[in-house]
């Protein structure tokens, strides 16, 4: 048996918990799992499977052998479908890290038309507001706002946008409208503390610039947790305009100070070190592009 069938094979049971649920997943006979992963331990002179009446257990060397082989397995799916790919739409499954909120208003309303355009292609969208690791998680690409914290990354900016003071009109008519950067000290503030985030920001008007620290009771780790408690009217926040783009548009919230500039916030599509990119992801990347200009 080849090398990469090995690795298939124990990857099979690492992850089904036992051989015979990993003969059923594979369609092959418990004892040809069994002899494979024996051969696989001999060739490599270490034991991968702890194995007992209570079931089976990776030990250490298993664990790490596990996750190079996964990525090992992905390597060559990626080959493959990169091949297949230029001929053909796109298939396979795509793995896509996003911000909950961005995701929620600027990926997942126009994902319908990414989906019937590749028909082959399965997607799973991992939403958390936490930068993971990619290759720990076995993600694709990964869409990132901010400054990156690691210059080792494989990254594309594809997006650009500005920051506002953003609040409920119900809260500007109870706490009054800022006429000056200075007067956010007087009012509340829904501060978010996640990456690009924080309570103080720099206001620069016609070559001047001013610090301001933003005061408030309620801090955030969520951009959601921001969002709703803007549009129920506690206080008002720092944030793209992405990220209140259909509210801006109705009403429902307002931007003040707009004479005054804050830092715009840049939107990247990061990919894992050291792998190729897919065409998979070089396709839903140009697709997110394509959506934001739009928009």
């Amino acid at each position: 048996m080849d090398r990469l069938a090995a690795m298939e094979i124990f990857v099979s049971v690492a992850e089904a918990g036992s051989f015979s649920a990993a003969a059923r997943r594979m369609n092959v006979g418990q004892p040809a799992i069994s002899k494979s992963v024996a051969q696989l331990e001999e060739r490599l002179g270490v034991r991968l499977i702890l194995r007992s009446t209570r079931g089976l257990a990776m030990t250490e060397a298993g664990q790490r052998f596990y996750e190079h082989a996964k990525l090992a397995i992905q390597e060559a799916d990626d080959a493959e479908h990169a091949v297949r790919d230029a001929s053909d739409s796109l298939s396979g499954k795509l793995r896509v890290s996003a911000a909950v909120t961005f995701a929620c208003l600027h990926v997942l309303p126009w994902l319908e038309e990414f989906m019937n355009r590749h028909p082959k292609l399965e997607i799973d969208l991992k939403l958390d507001d936490r930068n993971i690791d990619l290759l720990e998680e076995g993600m694709d690409v990964a869409l990132r706002m901010g400054a990156l914290s690691d210059s080792s990354m494989t990254a594309r900016r594809i997006g650009c946008n500005p920051r506002l003071v953003i609040g409920a009109p119900a809260y500007f008519a109870r706490a009054g409208v800022p006429t000056v950067p200075a007067d956010l000290s007087r009012h509340q503030a829904i501060v978010y503390w996640q990456g690009g985030g924080g309570e103080t920001w720099t206001f620069s008007q016609n070559g001047s610039e001013v610090d301001v620290t933003l005061a408030g009771r309620v801090r955030v780790s969520a951009a959601e947790g921001m969002r709703t408690a803007v549009l129920n009217g506690m206080g008002l926040a720092v944030a793209s305009r992405w990220m209140f783009s259909p509210e801006l548009a109705t009403g429902e919230v307002q931007a003040v100070l707009t004479d005054w500039a804050l830092p715009s916030i840049d939107l990247w599509a990061v990919f894992p070190s050291g792998r190729l990119v897919t065409a998979r992801a070089r396709a839903f990347v140009e697709f997110v592009e394509e959506a934001l200009a739009r928009a």
